[in-house]
Formats: structure tokens, sequence, C-alpha cells
């Protein structure tokens, strides 16, 4: 089998720097036309050197999809392997809550290994970072997207003038970002697009992405919780101390910047700890920032394959997120088989969590909560 490597002999490595914390790539994985592209040659000059094996899809790998086995490397797996394919299929999807529209995915994946994260039941025991190499054709797509819909007609809980669009529904755009450019793109070509914003949830604090000007054309959503609660369940994330501390800075470089609570955990102590961080957000955020935030609560779902999995590299993870005495099953849009919190126990927790909004950051807006 052909090293693709071979095919760019001519190509000087890029000197980009990887957060070695989450990436030393040793391995890629790469269909034949992703390796091809201008923006598959970028990723494989960034990691010169990966082994790089050619297979004939991203979803066609044998050593990682279905890989039971996997599940002891399950870190060592998101730190050592990258995929890069080509996506097929680049429709913008309605979405309603977040945004009012899913983008084309950019990639899958994430080098980060939350517990609680729903991405990883999409292949199964290993769900390293695929990144999709044809951005153009992505761009394209949205932008058409975005024209056809014209001038947003009323406002609604995604964005009072905008129409808003979610980047990173299966992947985490600012670790995404230190791989390729693809992040960078969409950002420059949201700035050109005077009715819609793009939009991003994010648990990791990449710096780089203050350099990209997004004049107010993408939201990014910091994920906070308790840090009690990250320690256990946001494992390879930045550190709560760090997402809060960015902010400033992100709304400062031109980000509208909003918070996701998410996901909120049930249990002893849960109220005195959201207590503390709203306490926090409203000592330490800047007056600009205030005025322009505004929130998402979202209850734990989790997912009895997920859980399976997790007993085998993290099952410490388990006892805050596998409650049955006080979940019930949920079957998701996605047609997955899931367990959310009872109805009576979700209701008073979304309950409880605005009021403690309420008292100990008034300033802060809630978007939705589900």
């Amino acid at each position: 089998m052909t090293d693709a490597l071979t095919l760019f002999d001519d190509l000087e490595p890029v000197e980009v720097p990887v957060d070695s914390r989450l990436l030393q790539v040793r391995t890629v994985y790469t269909e034949p036309a992703a390796a091809a592209s201008p923006r598959g040659r970028q990723v494989l000059a960034r990691f010169p050197g990966a082994e790089v094996v050619e297979v004939p899809s991203h979803w066609q790998i044998p050593d990682l999809h279905g890989n039971e086995g996997n599940v002891e490397r399950w870190v060592r797996v998101k730190t050592e392997t990258l995929v890069l394919g080509v996506k097929k299929g680049v429709a913008v999807r309605p979405n309603g809550r977040s945004a009012d529209f899913i983008a084309p995915s950019t990639a899958n994946g994430c080098a980060m290994a939350c517990a609680y994260c729903y991405v990883p039941r999409r292949k199964g025991y290993a769900n390293p970072i695929t990144v999709f190499t044809n951005i153009d054709q992505i761009t394209r797509a949205v932008v058409r997207h975005v024209d056809r819909q014209g001038v947003k007609p009323e406002p609604n809980e995604c964005d009072p003038f905008d129409w808003v669009y979610d980047l990173g529904e299966n992947s985490d755009c600012s670790v995404d970002a230190l791989v390729s450019d693809n992040v960078a793109d969409l950002i420059a070509t949201f700035r050109t697009l005077p009715t819609a914003k793009a939009s991003f949830a994010t648990k990791f604090v990449n710096r780089q992405l203050l350099d990209l000007d997004p004049q107010g054309r993408t939201r990014v959503r910091f994920s906070l919780m308790p840090d009690a609660d990250a320690k256990l369940l946001d494992v390879r994330t930045s550190r709560i101390d760090e997402r809060i501390d960015a902010i400033d800075d992100f709304v400062e470089a031109g980000y509208e910047v909003h918070l996701n609570f998410s996901p909120v955990v049930l249990r002893d102590g849960w109220e005195a700890d959201w207590t503390e961080l709203l306490r926090r957000l409203d000592d330490e955020l800047s007056e600009a920032t205030k005025a322009q935030a505004a929130t998402e609560i979202i209850m734990l779902t989790h997912n009895e394959q997920l859980h399976e999995v997790n007993l085998g590299w993290h099952p410490q993870a388990e006892e805050a997120l596998w409650r049955p005495e006080l979940q019930q099953p949920k079957v998701s849009q996605n047609g997955m088989l899931n367990v959310r919190y009872r109805n009576d126990v979700k209701r008073a927790g979304v309950d409880r969590l605005q009021q403690l909004i309420a008292r100990h950051a008034p300033w802060l807006r809630v978007r939705y909560a589900f």
C-alpha cells in the first residue's frame, strides 16, 4: 500500500503548534481523495511523523470502528489517531434550539474524552477526530443556504436578528482548529454574511482563535459546570478556571460569547457548587461580557451503550451519570434509546438552577432549558 505522504514529497512541514496534551498523532487513516486534497495535504503536513494508512472510507476502519478492545485504549486512540475523509452529504438541517440550522460537519469525533458525550455512539468504541477535507464544498453549501433564507423575519430564542448555524454538532471546533484551517475558513465565511452567524460550543480554550477577527459573526458557547463535576467528567478538557479566564478575551476579540451549562448533573451538593460557580461569574466577568451574555441549561442525558463503554475505562464517572432511581428512558431525535432524569426530577432541577441564576447572576439571560 502506498504511503500517502510519498505523493507530497515537495511539501515543507507547516509549523503549527499542536497541543501535545491532546494530540500526539502516530497514525492517520485517510481516504485517497482526502489525502490528495489541499486541506488533506495541510493536515498531513502538520503531522509529518505519522504513519499514513489508506482506507476506502472513513466509516470503514476495522481497527477503530466496532473494535471492543479499544475501550481499554479509549484515551490513547484519541491522542494518537486521526482520520481524513470526504463528507458525502453537505445538506443543512433545521435545528431550532441552540441554533436555527445545523451546518454540514467539517469534522466528527474529538480528542477530548468527556464521559457523557453522545458523539462516540456514532462509531463505536473509538472516536478520534475525523477531518472532512472538502471544506470548499461545505462552505459553498452554507452560503447558498443562507442566501435562500433572506432576512430573518422575526426574533426567536436562537437570536433576535440573525439566522444561527451550529458548526460543531459532532466535534469541538476549538480542538478541530488545531488540526486544520476548516474552522478558520468558516469563521471567515460568516464574517461576510450579514444575515447569519456561526455558533459552536466548546470545552477547550484555543487562543489561536483570538486572531481570526470574527467581527461579531461567530458565537462561542463556553461549556461550564462546577469544577468538581468537570474534574470527574470532562476528561482532557481545559479546566473550568481556564475557560472562565478566556471569556472576556473572546468578547474583546470580536466573538459573541454565551455560556452553556451542560450537562447539569444532579448529585449531593450540586446546588452549593452551582451557586459558587455563578457567584464567580458575577464577580469576574466584565460588564461588556455580561451585557451580551446568555446561557443554555441542558440537563444530563445518558445512554446505556455509553454506560457500558465507560465502565471499561472510567467507571468512577458512572457513579454520577448512571442513576436509574432518578432516570427514565428517552428516545432521541435520531432514534437512539437514551436515559434522562424523570420528568419531575428534571423539572425541579431546571427550576432550582434558574432560581440560582436569578439570585446570583441576574444579568444572565436563559435562552432555553431542557
